[in-house]
C-alpha cells in the first residue's frame, strides 16, 4: 500500500510534467531526508518488534524520496543521465524494500506466532529454537541495513553516487544540498545497522528472557518457505544487480529519454558505476565472493585444526558469578540508551525514579523507574486531525438513518439539484 504513493509521485513528477523547477526537487529531497532520519531514530527506541519494522518503512520511503528528489534536481539542471541514475536508485530501492521488508515481517510474524509476544524484552535465545527463521531474518536485516552484497546495498549505493555526482554539476545554492543529503543518508545507514544489531541480538541471541522464549519452536515449513523465497530474492538482486538494473531502461527512456544501463552497468566486470563525471564503481558479485572467502577461511582452518586436537566444552567465564542468567544480558532499552541521550533534542525523553524507604534513605526497599520518549514532531497535529475527522464522521453517521423513506428522499433531493444545476449550465 505504501508503494502506491511512490508510484503516484514517480508518475506525476517525472511523467505528467516536464522538467520541474529546482524548488520542487528540493522539497522532495528534504522530505526524504527528514523521513529517513526520524524513521530510523524512532525505530531504535522501539521494543515492539513489529513497530520497529514499521518505523523502518518510514526510513526506507525517505531513502526512495531522496533518490526521486535528487533526480528532479538533476533533471532541472539538464543532467538526464545522472537524473536517470537517481530515479533508478529510487525505483530499485522500492523493489528491494518490498522484498526485504516482507521477509522481515514474515520473520517477525513467525517469532510472534511461536512466542506469543511482540516485546523483544521477553525474547532471546531463539536462534537455538528457531534456527532457520533466525537465518532468514538475518538476511533481511543485512539487506535493510544496506550492507554488501545484498540488494539494499546496491540501491543505497546508487543513491549515494547520484547525490555525490550532483555536487559538482548544479548551481551554488543547490549543490550544498547534495553532500548534506548524502551525509544524512550515511548517518541513516549507520543507525539502521545499529537498530538491526539490536533487533537481531535481543530477539535471537543470548539466553531466553521469558517462558515464552524457552518454549518456542521452529515455525511450520509453509511459513519458512515464504521467507526462503524472499531471502533468495534479496541475494539474487544483490549479486545480479548489473543485470537486473537493465530492466529499468524502459522507465528512464519514457521519463528522461536515456538508458541508465549504458553508462551505469558494466556486464563484463559485473560492476555498477555512476555515469560521467564518474564518482565510483562497485561489483556486488566480487564483494560477495570476497566476503565468502573471508568467512570460509576461519571455518576451514578451524576444521583442519579440530582433527588434530581435542575440543573441551566448558561454561562461559562469568566474572566469578555463580552462573550467567538472563538478568545479566543487555536489554533493548539499555542498547538504545546512548542513542536516546545523543538525540535527546529529538526524543525529549522523560524519566521518573520513585524510591521507597523503610528505615534509611540509603537502603531503599523498592525503586520504581519509568522512562518514555515524546511522540515524533507533528504527531500531535496528526492526532488532532484524526480526532476531528472521527467527530465529523460520528455527526455525518446520523444521515444513515436506516429508513428506506429517508434514502428515497436523499435520491429525490439529489436528482432535483442535478436537474437545477443542468438547467443553469
Amino acid at each position: 500500500m505504501i508503494k502506491t504513493g511512490i508510484y503516484g509521485i514517480a508518475r506525476v513528477c517525472f511523467d505528467f510534467y516536464g522538467a520541474l523547477p529546482p524548488w520542487a526537487g528540493m522539497v522532495v529531497l528534504a522530505a526524504g531526508v527528514i523521513s529517513c532520519l526520524l524513521g530510523v531514530l524512532y525505530a531504535l527506541m522501539e521494543h515492539d518488534l513489529k513497530r520497529l519494522l514499521a518505523f523502518h518503512s518510514i526510513e526506507n520511503i525517505g531513502i526512495i524520496l531522496m533518490g526521486f528528489g535528487g533526480g528532479l534536481l538533476l533533471r532541472s539542471y539538464g543532467h538526464p543521465k545522472l537524473a536517470a541514475l537517481a530515479l533508478t536508485a529510487g525505483l530499485f530501492h522500492t523493489l528491494n524494500h518490498a522484498l526485504f521488508k516482507g521477509l522481515l515481517f514474515l520473520g517477525a510474524g513467525a517469532v510472534v506466532h511461536e512466542t506469543g509476544t511482540r516485546n523483544m524484552e521477553e525474547m532471546g535465545g531463539l536462534i537455538r529454537r528457531m534456527p532457520r527463521t533466525a537465518l532468514y531474518f538475518l538476511i533481511g536485516a543485512v539487506a535493510i541495513s544496506g550492507l554488501p552484497p545484498l540488494n539494499g546495498f546496491v540501491s543505497e549505493w546508487l543513491t549515494y553516487q547520484a547525490l555525490l555526482a550532483g555536487f559538482g554539476t548544479t548551481a551554488e545554492v543547490t549543490r550544498v544540498a547534495f553532500p548534506a543529503a548524502g551525509a544524512m543518508l550515511a548517518l541513516t545507514a549507520a543507525l539502521a545497522a545499529a537498530c538491526f544489531v539490536k533487533a537481531y541480538g535481543i530477539t535471537f541471541l543470548a539466553l531466553p528472557r521469558s517462558e515464552h522464549a524457552r518454549k518456542a519452536a521452529e515455525c511450520a515449513p509453509s511459513m519458512r518457505t515464504g521467507m526462503a523465497w524472499l531471502a533468495l530474492a534479496c541475494i539474487l538482486l544483490g549479486l545480479g544487480a548489473p543485470w537486473f538494473l537493465q530492466g529499468f531502461d524502459g522507465v528512464t527512456m519514457q521519463f528522461l529519454k536515456t538508458r541508465v544501463s549504458l553508462a551505469a552497468v558494466s556486464l563484463p566486470t559485473a560492476a555498477i558505476q555512476a555515469p560521467p563525471p564518474r564518482t565510483g564503481a562497485a561489483s556486488p558479485l566480487a564483494l560477495g565472493l570476497l566476503l565468502a572467502a573471508f568467512g570460509l577461511t576461519p571455518w576451514v582452518l578451524w576444521m583442519l585444526r579440530r582433527r588434530r586436537v581435542n575440543t573441551v566444552v566448558g561454561p562461559v567465564w562469568d566474572c566469578g558469578l555463580p552462573a550467567v542468567s538472563a538478568s545479566n544480558e543487555y536489554t533493548a532499552m539499555a542498547f538504545s540508551k546512548s542513542i536516546r541521550m545523543i538525540f535527546s533534542v529529538v526524543f525529549r525523553p522523560r524519566r521518573e525514579i520513585q524510591p521507597k524507604f523503610e528505615a534509611s534513605p540509603y537502603f531503599p526497599s523498592e525503586i520504581r523507574f519509568e522512562s518514555e520518549i515524546r511522540p515524533a514532531p507533528g504527531a500531535s497535529l496528526h492526532t488532532a486531525a484524526q480526532e476531528f475527522l472521527l467527530r465529523l464522521a460520528l455527526r455525518t453517521r446520523q444521515i444513515q438513518a436506516g429508513s428506506i423513506h429517508a434514502y428515497l428522499a436523499y435520491i429525490f433531493v439529489t436528482l432535483m439539484l442535478l436537474l437545477l444545476f443542468g438547467v443553469r449550465s
